[in-house]
């Protein structure tokens, strides 16, 4: 059970990851953040290392739909749904 506890602890730390970069591409994208700003460029280029190795591989599949990119949030539900599934594998 304690697995389970620290698995889910990591896929809600990393959609939380997952959100600050879609939130910060949104607020340079809408020129809310200066994408000059050396603070916002760090912190863009530490979330992109962060999900790129999920999102790139994804992305092949996954073509933008109207200028949206739906990776994550299919990223994000299938990480709501990874902890149950590995509970229900090993434990019952």
């Amino acid at each position: 059970m304690f697995l389970f506890w620290i698995i889910s602890f990591l896929a809600k730390l990393y959609i939380l990851v997952i959100i600050a970069q879609v939130a910060m591409s949104w607020l340079i994208a809408f020129d809310i953040v200066n994408a000059d700003n050396d603070a916002a460029v760090r912190l863009t280029t530490l979330l992109k290392k962060l999900t790129d190795p999920v999102f790139t591989p994804l992305r092949k599949y996954i073509p933008p739909m109207g200028g949206m990119d739906f990776t994550p949030l299919i990223v994000i539900l299938s990480l709501q749904f990874i902890p149950y599934l590995l509970i229900s594998l090993f434990f019952l």
